[in-house]
């Protein structure tokens, strides 16, 4: 038990993925991080949590108490709506748009594919309900709601169709939202038990089509999401932890549960914006502010590109996609969000044969249950876990650290399957399984950092996620990069990426309009409001004034263009002495973006944007010198064969307890480095060094 005198010292981030739980405490003094990971429970991962907390605290010895912070990052929200398992909701919106949802943007993400299909809308047709009201463009009221009308459709659905919760987009409600409020208070008299989204909170912007989709998600997901945290706030506060509970948000910042349990569709993008949170920590640490992460869990494998000591944020996402890595055929949802994608498939994705008898990968995932062949939990097809172990990457003996043990037959059962179809033997089809997720992986990291006029030959790689170091290697040879970054702890990450998070706060405000016409007052009225609800927000949550940092842009693009990029206003108040300014920020973006500039098209501005944020938490990472040799000797426990093509053969390679390299230590070609949450693979012609913050760097030779 720790010492009532030294009581908050450890920091947790929990991260929940689709296959594992990761957990990494951090010690407030000494910088040291303990790591845990466990399978998730599908069923009740509020339990995953409690459990794996317990287990790393009890491993420092420390208790519940001794907790300074709790920040929890999710990929549960997404899953949930691909799953479609949210609750039953209608949708409220002005007579006439009943229809949005599926109107959508009346264009196909593929005009060759004349059988495109696009993601069946959250709320069926017949759960929505028009209001026979309206608002101009201005924010005109030319007819207002009749009440007893809305109370008789709403009363209907509650007692015939069960609904749980009500989605309110009305036209033009970023405009004048009075009469969505007006909805809610109504609706909140009548039935209280009733959850509700107002499209003029969820997202207050331009766009019937994504305002709406957004604040359906939102509201499909507010009862689940909202027990969840509930439950999980009352089991810590039962074992001692008497604090708040800090959520990850989308964009990278970390808001208060209380806040997130009535905007829960901010958790979309939550579990990947700590990865990339974790490799821009790494990037400065290192000095290294150009980088290529490469997350790559059980389930998927993401990437972001990383300049500077923030990832990048993009306004918008899609989620629930019908072609998993084609744009346009998922559900829209505006907010910021960091910008990345995913590029491949996780160490659960499962190998299967194609009509045309070719070997594919993925999109269709093992889980946590029944997992891979190789768990033992009743999995049978083959998954590029199993091939991993087939190919001597992975020790059946030592994954999780010997917590959990991998069963090398049932694997090959697994793959003998394939290798029949295939024709090939079982080290050609596993082979097979581990170059195409690679390739695969590369070939979409590539197209995604060439898009944004990006070279990936000037980049290094930091790999992270369970599957992220075995794999890192041949997709940075794929792409043509020189060097792998593997952090000690690589298998978690991510989680560690939620205490480099500030508490922060954006919001948004539609004024469409050309630049040179903007109403200057207007936009003026907007920011100040925007500014004291954020400032508000965050003293309320614990950031002291003098520490809270206000950040302003806006959405623009060039006059008949659909898609914008964000650009920075300044501080102060804004007018037409501005414009200028704007104009020129605008036009340097666009040419690092693009590589033109426009000069003789106007400037419109979509959107008016807040970033309100606390201090980076200052989390130090640096060891104490440690004992011993580092010529890497003393931190060999053993041999294995593992298949390299280069040799084009199995290849004993020396075995390394990554927690025995020093830093300075040296490690050639080929080699194997374990620890208890991964392992990173080190190739024939490769060389790799401890440096001295313990990271594992691969050169490639």
């Amino acid at each position: 038990m720790a010492d009532s005198t030294n009581e908050f010292s450890h920091a947790l981030s929990v991260d929940i993925g689709g296959t594992f739980t990761d957990f990494s405490l951090l010690d407030l003094e000494s910088g040291e991080v303990t790591a845990h990971k466990l399978l998730t429970s599908q069923d009740d991962p509020a339990r995953t949590v409690i459990q794996g907390t317990s287990e790393v605290l009890e491993s420092a010895k420390r208790s519940f108490g001794n907790l300074s912070v709790v920040v929890h990052s999710t990929t549960l929200v997404t899953n949930a709506i691909i799953e479609r398992k949210g609750a039953k909701t209608a949708l409220l919106t002005t007579k006439g748009f009943r229809d949005i949802l599926e109107m959508g943007r009346e264009q196909m993400y593929d005009i060759f594919d004349l059988k495109a299909q696009m993601p069946p809308p959250l709320v069926p047709r017949y759960l929505r309900k028009e209001v026979t009201e309206r608002v101009t463009r201005n924010g005109e009221i030319l007819y207002s709601y009749d009440e007893e009308d809305v109370i008789r459709v709403v009363q209907e659905l509650v007692e015939k169709e069960k609904i749980e919760a009500m989605a309110i987009s009305l036209l033009h409600s970023y405009k004048n939202p009075a009469a969505e409020i007006s909805l809610k208070e109504t609706l909140k008299h009548h039935f209280p038990e009733l959850t509700l989204s107002l499209s003029s909170e969820v997202a207050p912007v331009i766009n019937e089509y994504e305002r709406t989709s957004t604040t359906v998600a939102d509201c499909y997901m507010k009862p689940s999401v909202s027990r969840y945290l509930l439950e999980l706030e009352e089991d810590l506060e039962e074992r001692g932890y008497h604090r708040q509970m800090l959520v990850m948000l989308s964009e990278g910042g970390v808001m208060d549960s209380d806040w997130v349990r009535e905007h829960p569709i901010r958790l979309l993008e939550s579990g990947p914006a700590a990865g990339a949170l974790a490799a821009s920590f790494y990037g400065s640490l290192l000095g290294k502010p150009d980088l290529i992460s490469l997350d790559m869990g059980g389930t998927t494998a993401k990437t972001c590109v990383i300049e500077g000591a923030r990832p990048p944020i993009a306004n918008a996402m899609e989620v629930a996609r019908v072609n998993r890595f084609t744009k346009g055929s998922g559900l829209p949802v505006i907010m910021p969000v960091v910008d990345l994608i995913e590029i491949g498939s996780g160490g659960g994705s499962i190998a299967w044969m194609d009509n045309l008898g070719l070997l594919k990968v993925g999109p269709h995932s093992a889980g946590a249950n029944p997992g891979p062949a190789c768990y033992g939990l009743g999995g049978t097809h083959p998954t590029v876990t199993d091939a991993d172990l087939i190919l001597g990457y992975l020790n059946p003996e030592y994954f999780l650290g010997g917590r959990m043990g991998l069963n090398l037959r049932a694997a090959r059962r697994a793959v003998f399957a394939l290798t029949e179809s295939l024709h090939l033997t079982e080290t050609e089809a596993a082979w097979g399984i581990y170059r195409v997720v690679t390739e695969n992986m590369a070939s979409a990291a590539r197209i995604h950092i060439i898009e944004r006029n990006k070279d990936p030959r000037n980049y290094a790689i930091i790999a992270f996620g369970g599957a992220g170091p075995a794999h890192a290697a041949e997709v940075a040879r794929t792409l043509g990069a020189r060097q792998v970054i593997a952090p000690l702890g690589a298998g978690v990450t991510s989680a560690l990426g939620c205490l480099t998070a500030p508490l922060s706060f954006e919001e948004v405000r539609s004024i469409p309009g050309k630049l040179r016409e903007t109403d200057w007052e207007s936009v003026n009225r907007v920011y100040s409001d925007m500014e004291a609800r954020g400032l508000e927000r965050l003293k309320e949550v614990g950031s002291s004034p003098d520490q809270i940092r206000v950040v302003r842009s806006a959405d623009m693009r060039l006059k008949g263009q659909i898609h914008e990029i964000q650009v920075p206003v300044g501080d102060g108040y804004l007018g037409a002495q501005s414009i200028e300014r704007i104009e020129a920020d605008f036009q340097e973006i666009y040419q690092n973006s693009y590589s033109r500039k426009n000069l003789n098209i106007p400037v419109e501005v979509q959107n008016w944007r807040l970033l309100v944020s606390g201090p980076t938490p200052s989390v130090n990472l640096r060891h104490e010198k440690l004992e011993g040799s580092a010529d890497g000797k003393e931190a060999i426990k053993g041999t294995r064969m593992a298949y390299f093509s280069l040799a084009g053969q199995y290849v004993d390679c020396p075995v390394y307890d990554r927690y025995e390299l020093l830093p300075g230590t040296q490690i050639e070609g080929p080699a194997i480095i374990e620890e208890r949450e991964s392992t990173a693979i080190v190739g024939p012609t490769d060389q790799g060094y401890i440096d001295e913050w313990l990271n594992l760097i691969i050169t490639l030779r």
